[in-house]
């Protein structure tokens, strides 16, 4: 038997929990258990905007921006769709890590081979480098604009970013949680101008929340739509969340577990809600702003930053976009640090100081995109940062059918097993990225033509 004094009552894990990641953090945010309603959801509250801050990236901007410009408002449904997918599986990831002391990584450790494993973490880190790739270029792209930093410098600048996890993580998670926070609420407050500033026909904003077959049978449109996609629902989220969930000292037993999932995924769930708005503002903006002008084909973020003031006669509106940006690209690769040192102690085990084990991660994914930056220049920027969404999405379901699978294990989960509707709702969410994926591939490879070819003879 294991010496883990937080070992899980279920028996469904081939080996014991072994040590958390993020083991200078793990449990160490106290939640009193004498504490009324609003005073425990407010300690439980910081891990689901850590996790916001994924749903709301340069990668974001850079989909939102070509779909609203090219589509108007009618890609807002997919906006909606992907957030009510990332509540669901968030809710899962909270669920995971809070019952049985694992996160997503370690919890794929344990129940795959180890080839099996090891080819899961490749395919996360090439996820996490598309991801950082989007972050790092965001955050270059606004330092462009705001002090005219040339893109490389600005990519070797964010990469600093570690610098300052270290620094909050020893003060405490609470600090890092605070700065986070306080980053989304700047990114909301300028788009809630640029809302006011570019008067989209609310109306049509609103019937963009309702799904079209259309955005299905285009393909240009469908490229869009899963690189949104790819962009909200986030597989190194869903590692990162599983994680950061587990730094709340709760009670250990199946009450404190309960009352642990109710407040984590309400904490997720409302941070995800601000995700939604600022995703929908971006793409409402570009709708009202380019779309309706005749301007069909903006999805450089820098030719959005020069139109934005013009077209509107509002001569801080590019600024405040630029800031906006700058303070989503920061925040993206704050959480991007965590999430790859969390993957790589998950998948791999590996045991290093943690001042190592971030710059190691940082690495990883700081390179590629230095090399990429410096290759394409300021011209390849927007394609890139599709690209690196759709990257994103193709990852998905590696993450996701192992999330569901052992979420929906009695012998993993005990009493907390999904349930019900819960479970379908899940399986019918990994069935439609599964598909969307398999769909975008077939048009790309030239055969959807030709299966249409053969079904219809």
């Amino acid at each position: 038997m294991s010496s883990n004094p937080f070992k899980p009552p279920q028996f469904g894990w081939r080996s014991s929990e072994g040590a958390p990641s993020l083991s200078e953090v793990h449990r160490s945010v106290a939640v009193p258990k004498s504490l009324g309603f609003w005073r425990k959801l407010l300690a439980f509250s910081g891990p689901g905007y850590l996790v916001a801050v994924g749903y709301m990236d340069p990668g974001n901007w850079a989909t939102d921006l070509a779909g609203g410009s090219a589509f108007g408002y009618t890609l807002l449904s997919v906006i909606l769709i992907s957030n009510l997918m990332a509540i669901l599986l968030q809710s899962l990831c909270v669920k995971l890590g809070v019952v049985t002391g694992r996160d997503l990584a370690q919890a794929c450790r344990d129940h795959y081979s180890r080839p099996v494993a090891v080819g899961l973490w490749l395919l996360c880190e090439v996820a996490i480098c598309a991801c950082d790739l989007a972050e790092v270029i965001g955050s270059a792209i606004a330092l462009n604009l705001l002090f005219h930093i040339p893109l490389v410098w600005g990519v070797c600048i964010t990469a600093l970013d570690v610098l300052a996890v270290m620094y909050l993580q020893n003060k405490g998670f609470r600090y890092i949680e605070a700065l986070v926070i306080t980053l989304i609420l700047t990114i909301g407050a300028c788009f809630f101008a640029e809302i006011v500033f570019s008067r989209p026909d609310v109306a049509a904003a609103l019937s963009g929340f309702i799904p079209r077959f259309e955005v299905v049978q285009n393909t240009k449109m469908l490229y869009v739509a899963i690189g949104i996609l790819g962009a909200t629902v986030m597989p190194h989220n869903l590692y990162l969340h599983s994680s950061i969930v587990q730094t709340r000292k709760y009670e250990q037993d199946d009450a404190g577990k309960a009352e642990a999932i109710k407040f984590a995924t309400i904490d997720s769930s409302v941070a995800l809600m601000f995700a939604l708005f600022i995703n929908a503002a971006i793409l409402i903006v570009a709708a009202a702003t380019f779309h309706t002008r005749g301007q069909n084909d903006v999805a450089e973020i820098q030719d959005a930053y020069k139109l934005l003031s013009p077209m509107l006669g509002v001569p801080i509106a590019s600024a405040l976009f630029a800031m906006a940006l700058l303070a989503s690209g920061q925040n993206s690769t704050l959480t991007g640090t965590l999430a790859g040192q969390i993957v790589m102690e998950g998948f791999l085990n590996i045991r290093l100081r943690p001042w190592l084990r971030r710059l190691i991660t940082r690495l990883i994914a700081i390179v590629p995109a230095v090399i990429v930056t410096a290759a394409y220049g300021e011209s390849g920027t927007a394609k890139l940062l599709v690209l690196s969404q759709v990257i994103l999405s193709m990852q998905l379901s590696f993450a996701v059918i192992p999330l569901i699978m052992f979420t929906c294990d009695r012998g993993k989960m005990g009493r907390f097993v999904t349930r019900g509707w819960i479970k379908v709702l899940a399986w019918i969410t990994a069935a439609i990225i599964v598909a969307l994926n398999a769909k975008l591939l077939l048009d790309f490879a030239g055969l959807t033509a030709w299966i249409a070819g053969l079904v219809t003879r």
